[in-house]
Order: structure tokens, then sequence, then C-alpha cells
């Protein structure tokens, strides 16, 4: 994995002080379509997936923007202030920072609803379209759909009067769900109305997900109707899609797109 090495640099995030006033960034330099690296909830930079994407990058001689959130990886800051909002301006940070280049935007879980929140502020700002969307088990409005809704009355009053709410974890330690979390989180719900991605999409789905089932992918597309969508099904694929076959669909999916 990652053929060449890839040194940290620092993105400053507009409006924000002390700490959380910078993410982590890795920038690949390379000539062509840009691949920038979006990342789900608690993952980083130095996940399989992102690692395969910038061993491709490197062997293709492509440019590639790998980079963690604020509160994830080696950026600073922490978690149970952060918000979705948060790593939206994140993620649009690093989007500028590439200025009129149009990349190949890979979307992970949570990463895939940033995605799509991005680009519609984008197109509201009248910045380029990319040249694709890749989305890997996108969590569209997971917070409400897949977290809240799911909840037991329980967990919900633990939130609702004690601020948080620790969930065990099949990837490692609990995380902290907050009130400010989920609160934040439906000032940004894009079902109910329709999406428009503002490129072509790639979905990537695993058949037997169990944090973003099939039945959630299929709600996403009834938002898309007008969308150019292509969706892949993995027959034995579960969240991360992160086996060598998983892996190799996805640079190919890649591939087509840059």
């Amino acid at each position: 994995m990652a053929t060449f090495q890839t040194s940290l640099e620092w993105l400053p995030i507009a409006n924000r002080i002390g700490v959380n006033g910078r993410i982590a960034i890795r920038r690949r330099a390379g000539q062509g379509t840009p691949i920038v690296w979006v990342g789900g909830f608690r993952s980083d930079m130095m996940s399989t997936k992102a690692l395969a994407l910038d061993d491709f990058a490197a062997t293709r001689g492509l440019p590639m923007i790998r980079f963690d959130y604020s509160a994830h990886g080696e950026s600073p800051g922490d978690f149970e202030e952060m918000t979705l909002s948060d790593w939206l301006a994140d993620t649009l940070a690093v989007l500028e920072s590439l200025g009129e280049a149009r990349p190949v935007i890979v979307g992970s879980s949570m990463g895939g609803w940033i995605t799509l929140l991005a680009m519609r502020e984008r197109h509201r700002l009248g910045k380029p379209n990319p040249k694709g969307l890749i989305l890997i088990a996108p969590a569209v409005d997971f917070t409400e759909e897949l977290m809240w809704n799911a909840f037991p009355e329980s967990v919900k009053q633990a939130i609702l009067h004690e601020g948080v709410y620790y969930q065990p974890s099949a990837y490692g330690d609990p995380y902290p769900i907050t009130k400010k979390f989920i609160e934040d989180g439906r000032r940004q719900l894009m079902f109910g109305a329709p999406i428009t991605p503002h490129a072509p999409v790639h979905i990537l789905q695993g058949v037997k997900d169990p944090d973003v089932p099939v039945s959630h992918c299929e709600r996403l597309l009834t938002h898309m109707p007008m969308a150019d969508v292509t969706v892949s099904y993995v027959p034995e694929g579960d969240h991360r899609l992160s086996r060598p076959e998983d892996l190799e669909l996805l640079i190919r999916a890649v591939e087509r797109m840059v």
C-alpha cells in the first residue's frame, strides 16, 4: 500500500479558533483528475480504503488528497464537541483548496452524506462541479434515520437529559453520541426533498451491511430520480467493504471516472 510517502500538512479552517482551527491532510502531487477521500464517522485517512486509493493514485501519477475531520485521526479537537456541520466545513475547505480542479470524490458512509451536502453548498456558491462521486454505503441522514429513530427510549432520554450516550461499537471504543450532534444533524437532513448530486454517481453497497442497510441505499435512490446513478451491490459485502475484492471494485470505479 501507499507506494510513495506523503507528508503531513495542515489546512486552516475558516471561522474556527484555537486547536480546532486546522485539520491534518496528506496531499499527493500528480497530473490529471484529483481524487479526494471523504471518510466515515470515527474513521481516518489511514484506513484501508483510503490507503488503497492513495496507492492507486501513486501508481497512476494522479493527485490525491486524504484528510482527517476535526477530532479524527491526526486532526486536533474534542470529539464530543464536534458536529456534522463542523466536518462539512472541513470537507468544503479541502475542496476549496483544489481551486478550479474537478475531482473524483470518494465518500464513505457518513462521508457519503457529507459529500452530497458539500455538492449542494458548492453548487449554491457557483463552484465547479466534480467529475464524479463514488459513495460507499452512503449514510445520508444517519443521525436521524439510523441512530435516533433506532434508539430505545432509554437511550433517547439519556441523550436528552445527560447530553451524551456512549454507543457500543463493533469497530473499537464506544462512540459518544451527543445531543448537540443529533440536533445539528437535523439541520442537515436531505430526505424528503430531491437530491441533486451535480455529477455522475457510483454507489457501492454491501448486501450484508448491518450499519447502513440496502434499504437505506434504495431510499436514497428514490431521492435522486434525475441523477446519473450506477449502483454496485456486493453480495457478501459488509459495511467496511475492505476485502481485497471490495478494494478492486472500488479502484475500478475510480479508474472509470478519472
